[in-house]
């Protein structure tokens, strides 16, 4: 099923502020919230996409993206429909978002609690132009943060439990409340004990020594869709570095190379070849075959083409990344001109040298270099 519009899903038009954004977010959360609609599937699925739809609006980098992109530039493109509301549950909502499910909101046991969140990884990824226009699967051997397998990711030794803080009394959270000219003032603050996370190890890990998480090697199989661009960069979301003791995971970011091909140029979406022929097949016309990245084409030469003629070849380009439409690949005549001549060759063409037809003779169809450039971007 496909994603809708992020705009769409909050309610807001494409120019609101930062904080119209959020006050739509806080009145479909506090609709949607799972205290208020226990059992309920469908509430729970749009109180997902809410929070994902905010992950990205409040978010400078991202929300450029997707304006730019769609739903092809975020982290659902790159990791297989992944997207912020699939991959993460209730738990992570409520501490991504802690300043709109703090004071009370949700509960004090969910919205005090902290919840361990691992890194993010940044990797480069060399593509060429090939699979830049397909699209590729790359199974990527990354080296982060994973969950202890002798504890499983609890940081607790194989056998022993976690014990409630009893500072916070599992809350994360201790509230102190003061005498004021004004009268009691009431304030909270995460638990200095427990750091906020409710649970105290007794008996620690002794692999990773209670942290949940040790050093270890991934290979995170990434799906890259096509009509990607250099410094362009995808977030997978959960494929980061682990949480501490049995936190989030963090997100993979996939920033894109582009690698240089021998044959192509790219400009956007278009492609630009440099074909070479000599001066008997553009006075007089010929066919030849030039390269494009789905094999090679048959193309006309007319006869009498001029130097810096572009040919368009329609739709042979790579395809815009959110699939609207596909660039061409535009062919520019360079003619030949031979360095070394036999001399029978120079008679030949001393010969030819004084012809009326040899002489310059351009008209207005015969553009220059900058009358070529306006007509081919028109």
């Amino acid at each position: 099923m496909a994603k809708r519009d992020y705009y769409e899903v909050l309610g807001v038009s494409k120019g609101a502020s930062e904080e119209e954004i959020k006050k739509a977010y806080r009145k479909m959360a506090i609709q949607f919230h799972p205290d208020k609609n226990p059992g309920n599937k469908e509430a729970e699925d749009k109180f997902k996409e809410a929070a994902e739809a905010y992950d990205v609006l409040s978010n400078k980098e991202k929300k450029q993206k997707y304006d730019q992109f769609g739903h092809a530039g975020m982290g659902g493109a790159a990791g297989g429909g992944q997207g912020f509301g699939g991959g993460m549950n209730m738990e992570d909502i409520f501490s991504h978002f802690g300043d709109i499910f703090g004071g009370g909101f949700g509960g004090q046991q969910r919205g005090g609690r902290r919840v361990n969140r691992g890194s993010n990884i940044r990797i480069k990824v060399a593509l060429t132009l090939e699979e830049i226009a397909n699209g590729v699967e790359k199974k990527l051997k990354v080296n982060k943060f994973v969950a202890c397998e002798g504890c499983h990711g609890s940081g607790a030794e194989a056998g022993s439990a976690h014990d409630n803080c009893t500072t916070c009394r599992g809350t994360g959270t201790v509230t102190r409340i003061t005498q004021t000219i004004l009268g009691q003032m009431q304030s909270s603050s995460t638990c200095p004990t427990c750091n906020g996370e409710g649970k105290i190890i007794k008996n620690k890990c002794k692999k990773c020594s209670g942290e949940g998480i040790v050093r270890g090697e991934s290979v995170l199989p990434v799906n890259i869709p096509a009509g990607v661009q250099d410094g362009m960069q995808l977030q997978v979301s959960g494929m980061g570095n682990a949480g501490a003791r049995g936190g989030v995971n963090g997100d993979l970011l996939v920033v894109i190379e582009e690698k240089e091909h021998e044959q192509f140029t790219r400009d956007g979406n278009d492609l630009h070849y440099d074909l070479f022929i000599n001066f008997a097949d553009a006075a007089l016309g010929s066919e030849t075959v030039v390269p494009t990245l789905g094999g090679k084409v048959k193309i006309k030469i007319e006869a009498g083409t001029q130097a810096g003629k572009i040919l368009r070849l329609k739709q042979k380009g790579l395809p815009d990344i959110n699939r609207y439409e596909t660039g061409d690949q535009l062919v520019n005549i360079n003619i030949w001109t031979p360095q070394k001549l036999s001399s029978e060759e120079k008679k030949i063409i001393e010969k030819l040298r004084e012809s009326e037809n040899f002489k310059p003779n351009p008209t207005k169809k015969d553009k220059g270099f900058f009358g070529r450039m306006k007509e081919m971007f028109e």
